[in-house]
């Protein structure tokens, strides 16, 4: 589960002048110092894109994802979905409540998405992975969480200011030489698992922890996050090295969660004792093997 990236992969630029050796990088940092942020758990961001703007473009990639896969017209299905995702945004600060949408589409994988724009996309077949509507509360919440957090805008940011460092490193690399383009194909590879796949980790662990505390100020059981991420390794047909991956691994998505539950259970001790007890019954036909 992770947002929706709109920005294609960086690849080193060879060929440029030598004069925006000294002007690139003094641009990046004058740019990315201006552009500094806090994410809601307090981790440093690098945002350079006005979040209208990237609201707007999420909002447009979502409407071609919906109109290049079926979205599900099962009715239950779209109401038991619905009703987690609607608890959990009433949890939300006043700002947040409004402009959401969630779509299910009819698709076999165990996978969700987010984009900017408060767009959420759920693949049909997570909903035989999460097997309770605690444990979708998990996986809403932490799209919900992505959201929220503005990973996209981050996303996009970093790999901005890594272009923008591949482009400095390409001015003073002569790249006419093997020996240049192999320092550029590493310096490639290094910021894309130098730089791009551990910050995407650091976002998925970010929403997991959002999520986990999102779904128990609803009233729903943090436990169940727990117990989907078990169902994600069985259900998995094996994960990249963690260094290889832009998603932790599945064991260390658990420690994590674990480390956070007492914090969790304590919040939704809280949310229970105010009322909040969530009623979302499950469809009959999620228990049986999918169709899709």
């Amino acid at each position: 589960m992770q947002s929706r990236h709109l920005t294609p992969p960086v690849q080193p630029q060879p060929g440029r002048s030598r004069l925006s050796t000294g002007l690139v990088p003094g641009f990046a940092a004058l740019v990315i110092l201006a552009a500094c942020a806090t994410s809601p758990l307090g981790r440093s961001q690098l945002k350079l894109f006005p979040d209208d703007q990237l609201a707007q473009m999420g909002s447009q990639s979502f409407e071609q994802i919906k109109r290049d896969k079926e979205i599900s017209q099962d009715g239950q299905r779209n109401d038991y979905v619905s009703c987690v995702a609607t608890t959990l945004i009433a949890q939300l600060s006043p700002e947040w409540r409004s402009g959401w949408e969630v779509v299910i589409f009819d698709d076999p994988s165990a996978n969700a998405f987010a984009v900017p724009g408060r767009r959420i996309g759920v693949h049909s077949g997570i909903l035989a992975v999460a097997t309770s509507p605690d444990q979708l509360a998990a996986i809403l919440g932490h799209e919900i969480s992505h959201v929220l957090a503005s990973h996209g805008n981050e996303r996009m940011s970093q790999v901005l200011a890594a272009q923008a460092g591949l482009l400095a490193a390409s001015a003073a690399t002569d790249s006419s030489t093997p020996g240049g383009r192999a320092t550029l194909a590493a310096l490639g590879l290094g910021a894309q698992f130098g730089i791009l796949l551990p910050f995407s980790r650091s976002h998925e662990n970010e929403a997991d922890l959002m999520g986990l505390d999102l779904m128990a100020q609803a009233g729903f059981d943090p436990r169940a996050a727990i117990a989907l991420w078990h169902n994600m390794a069985a259900a998995s047909k094996g994960q990249p090295p963690e260094w290889m991956s832009s998603h932790p691994a599945h064991g260390s998505r658990i420690r994590e969660l674990e480390n956070r539950m007492p914090r969790a259970e304590a919040i939704r001790d809280r949310a229970v004792a105010a009322g909040r007890k969530p009623d979302c019954p499950r469809p009959p036909e999620e228990d049986a093997p999918a169709s899709d």
